[in-house]
């Protein structure tokens, strides 16, 4: 049971929409994030107006601190705790954060304020939770600001007739300092941010094709199960359909159509009861398999495609493993085999060996081989770089599901290309055997 193309291109859609609202911000986290900064404007200009007793704009100080709780008390009894925000109102609330600050900066010294590098915190708030082109936005804002700041008229705060005159080259390498922190820090929790985003997404939708593959394999047991609920309606039918032909028997308008109903019942009885009996008569056979007839089921599908595929036992079938049909064994192996058919020339080669420690599948086909710069990537998410010219399997969604679900089982995974006389890719998929073993008792 293999999925299709178009079945994992779906599945990776939905996982990008889903995306979106993952990576929505919780108002409740801004909130409380906002209280601290809060906190922590109020608390530092306390201390440096009545402990330190510098000399700085109280009354304009407490009012833009005055302004930020407002919003967010506004905020708290507005809208319910689990509310999240859109990419617009997060770019909205972030940027009065660092217009806040900003402000308060600037009448307290510029950057000459030991407190400038906080403007970085929205900045990187943004890259961390928000579409790039909001967080583009808003870095540039950001760097606007900074550069105002350079020009600030306001005296920094301090001892009583002192003045403390920072020099215009220190001013310009702290505008350096600050963009260049501020821009390598977005960046940093961008791609974290992302790379982490896009894992979680690949890891739902694996989990959905395994549970997928699962389903399937237990529709043998559902269809036992309707055959065993159906065989009593079905036997009173029977009977009645007896009675009726040998009441009816001599009756021309009636007698074929009588015969008809119970032959039909009689070939309904027939297929349940080939259904029960696959069910309690081969329900071993159908659950556990051995190796040779594993690969060979899922062989089997790509055969019709114009592609040769050669099979390889270098192991005696005398001793080869016996295991339970395991869904994502099954479908990890079908995935790459159906890559390595779609960007094969002529021929696939499938090589099975095992002995009393390993069992080794080795995947070859004769194309192009992997890109130096794909090799080195083989199996992060959304890949898509897909083209026949320079792959030679498919390299999004798919491929990374058929590697987790493999690795998941105990494998171990090589992607390399062929020997340099011989084009073409090499898959090589070995797992412990007593793993192999264990399946079979459980």
């Amino acid at each position: 049971m293999i999925d299709t193309p178009g079945t994992i291109d779906k599945t990776q859609s939905l996982a990008l929409e889903d995306r979106y609202s993952s990576r929505r911000l919780r108002l409740q986290t801004l909130v409380r994030l906002r209280w601290l900064a809060v906190c922590g404007q109020a608390l530092t200009v306390f201390i440096v107006a009545f402990w330190l007793k510098f000399s700085l704009p109280l009354i304009a100080s407490s009012s833009l601190i005055a302004a930020l709780a407002w919003v967010n008390f506004y905020l708290t009894i507005r809208y319910p705790p689990t509310h999240r925000l859109g990419p617009p109102a997060a770019f909205a609330l972030l940027g009065f954060d660092l217009l806040q600050l900003c402000a308060l900066l600037f009448i307290t010294g510029g950057l000459a304020n030991p407190f400038a590098a906080l403007v970085c915190v929205p900045v990187i708030i943004s890259f961390a939770s928000q579409p790039i082109r909001y967080s583009t936005a808003l870095i540039g804002f950001a760097m606007v600001c900074i550069t105002v700041l350079a020009f600030s008229p306001f005296p920094l705060p301090w001892f009583d007739g002192v003045e403390i005159n920072v020099h215009n080259v220190m001013q310009f390498g702290v505008w350096c300092s600050i963009a260049s922190t501020m821009a390598f820090a977005a960046f940093y929790a961008y791609r974290v941010s992302l790379e982490a985003s896009q894992l979680a997404d690949a890891l739902a939708a694996t989990e959905l094709v395994l549970q997928r593959e699962k389903h399937l394999s237990q529709l043998d047991g559902l269809a036992a199960a309707a055959a065993h609920e159906l065989g009593t309606p079905l036997a009173t039918i029977s009977v009645v359909a007896k009675e009726m032909e040998r009441e009816l028997k001599d009756d021309d308008r009636f007698r074929e159509d009588v015969m008809l109903l119970r032959s039909q019942s009689e070939r309904c009885r027939d297929i349940l009861r080939r259904l029960t009996t696959l069910s309690s008569e081969g329900e071993a056979h159908m659950r556990r398999l051995p190796l040779s007839s594993m690969i060979e089921e899922i062989v089997a599908p790509h055969r019709e495609f114009g592609i040769a595929l050669e099979l390889i036992e270098k192991s005696p079938r005398k001793d080869e493993p016996v295991t339970d049909r395991n869904a994502g064994i099954m479908y990890g192996l079908g995935n790459l085999i159906e890559n390595a058919v779609d960007y094969a020339r002529e021929k696939v080669r499938i090589t099975v060996e095992h002995d009393h420690d390993k069992v080794l599948i080795i995947i070859e086909d004769d194309g192009n081989g992997y890109a130096p710069d794909i090799l080195t990537r083989i199996g992060e998410p959304y890949m898509t770089k897909r083209q026949k010219e320079d792959t030679a399997g498919g390299l999004g969604l798919g491929l990374f599901i058929a590697k987790t679900l493999l690795e998941r089982s105990g494998a171990s995974l090589i992607f390399e290309n062929r020997d340099p006389e011989s084009a073409g890719a090499r898959i090589r998929i070995e797992w412990p055997r007593m793993l192999i073993d264990a399946n079979s008792t459980k």
